[in-house]
């Protein structure tokens, strides 16, 4: 293949991803080719070759309606799927590769409707018209291997801008999600967004609540999971998209002022969120990053003036974590990321009250139960929650903590402290008092557990002995 409009570096790339690919796109461009229809790889897949990734995945965009495509891969494809063939979309599977084949086509929303209307298209060009950015419009025909970038979306690859191909106020008219893919985009790849699009972005924020609570769930979730969240943050709350979809991000800017001395709690939240990155070692956490994002998100709202100039957040980490909750259930995020992500905002000032090691070993021990599968997120958090710019400060509440893990991990060799289990079980608490099962049970065996947190491991005799106790205390035996 010989295109002019690439450099030797880019020619290099583009034959590389055909070395990889084939024989899967020219076999699919020639199938395509013999029916009479055209067939193009186009937009991520694109774009990934010239920023040196290949990956299994690939989207290719054709003139022929889904149908028509269904009809022309059914006996070369390994596995058909029709889920997207409603926005004229068919998934295929050919060997170790996935491919997504929509038809040429223009999205467009109504004013009062979450779903975008599809229009097919009869051009590549067209329909690389419709595509968000002008690096997402690049497009490689099949068979032949011509490149086609009539947007100028490899200069700005290599400018590392977004630009939308056509005017910015019409792209985002059309599907208002695009403002956050803009963002999202900034934080994966660090590029910077054109000025003109910034402006639409700012001017068009509210449109943006016409788009479903799941698409804008996934573009955000791609944005905190990106190398530099912070740069679509940023965008979001400057535009004041944040205001429509996080709104507890811009209410994190609280004035600072003489009266009112407090550190910047949106500016601190965006360096907890880095530094808790920082601590991440195996890749991009989600629970970790979305609750070292939102655990002061209660001081807004617990916010008081105190003598002396003095600002207080009493009890905003309860607050937070019920507005954590809120806003990812809004979002439709698992439950199980909810509830993750609210305990380790409500944990999160746990650690404060252990001073200078004051806690007792039955403390750690709570703190240790109360975190669970969360305790090594929790560390991490903590850690991260610490912005101070006193040097000595840091360095002490470092070694505070560095006490606090090392005091875990005695008591966890010395009493297997992961199980957290009393030392004497249902059947055994029922055998001793001589009840049924019941509700009686699970009360004494909540005493049971919290006399292995107050004393550890007292041996079966004494805990059958404190059992006794309990239970003529509470009347359970006559």
């Amino acid at each position: 293949m010989s295109v002019s409009n690439l450099s030797d570096a880019q020619q290099r790339a583009v034959d590389e991803l055909f070395r990889r690919i084939a024989p899967v796109a020219d076999e699919l461009g020639d199938l395509f080719a013999s029916r009479g229809h055209q067939l193009a790889l186009v937009g991520g897949s694109v774009r990934d070759v010239f920023l040196g990734r290949v990956g299994n995945d690939l989207d290719l965009t054709t003139d022929a309606r889904p149908e028509r495509v269904l009809e022309i891969v059914k006996d070369w494809a390994d596995a058909v799927w029709t889920i997207g063939i409603d926005f004229g979309t068919v998934g295929v599977r050919k060997g170790g590769r996935l491919l997504e084949i929509t038809t040429y086509r223009s999205e467009s929303y109504d004013p009062a409707s979450r779903k975008p209307e599809v229009v097919y298209g009869d051009t590549l060009e067209g329909d690389l018209a419709r595509r968000d950015f002008a690096v997402n419009a690049m497009a490689v025909r099949l068979p032949d291997h011509e490149f086609v970038d009539p947007y100028g979306g490899l200069a700005d690859l290599g400018a590392k801008v977004l630009r939308t191909p056509e005017s910015p106020e019409r792209s985002f008219d059309d599907d208002p999600l695009r403002m956050l893919r803009a963002a999202r985009f900034a934080s994966q790849l660090g590029f910077t967004v054109d000025p003109g699009a910034v402006a639409a972005m700012t001017a068009m924020a509210g449109r943006i609540e016409i788009v479903s609570a799941e698409r804008i769930r996934d573009e955000l979730d791609k944005l905190i999971l990106g190398a530099l969240p912070r740069t679509g943050l940023t965008m979001l709350v400057d535009t004041g998209l944040a205001g429509h979809v996080l709104p507890e991000l811009p209410k994190l800017r609280l004035e600072i002022d003489e009266h009112h001395r407090h550190k910047d709690v949106y500016e601190h939240t965006l360096i907890v969120l880095e530094q808790a990155i920082d601590l991440e070692t195996a890749g991009p956490d989600r629970v970790l990053r979305w609750a070292a994002l939102l655990h002061d998100i209660g001081k807004p709202k617990t916010r008081r003036n105190e003598p002396g100039g003095r600002v207080s957040f009493h009890h905003h980490e309860v607050v937070g974590a019920q507005l954590a909750k809120k806003r990812l259930t809004e979002l439709r995020f698992p439950k199980d990321v909810v509830a993750d992500v609210a305990q380790l905002v409500e944990l999160h000032l746990r650690f404060h009250g252990y001073g200078s090691g004051e806690w007792t070993d039955s403390a750690v021990r709570r703190y240790v139960r109360d975190a669970g599968h969360l305790l090594e997120r929790l560390h991490k958090l903590t850690r991260a929650d610490c912005t101070t710019r006193n040097r000595r400060k840091a360095a002490a509440l470092g070694r505070t903590y560095d006490q606090l893990e090392e005091r875990i991990s005695r008591l966890a060799e010395e009493e297997e402290l992961a199980k957290m289990r009393p030392e004497l079980d249902g059947n055994e608490i029922q055998e001793i008092l001589g009840i049924p099962p019941g509700p009686m049970v699970g009360r004494a065996y909540k005493h049971m557990l919290d006399l292995r947190m107050d004393e550890g491991l007292i041996g079966k005799e004494a805990a059958r002995e404190a059992l006794l106790v309990w239970a003529r205390d509470n009347d359970v035996l006559t």
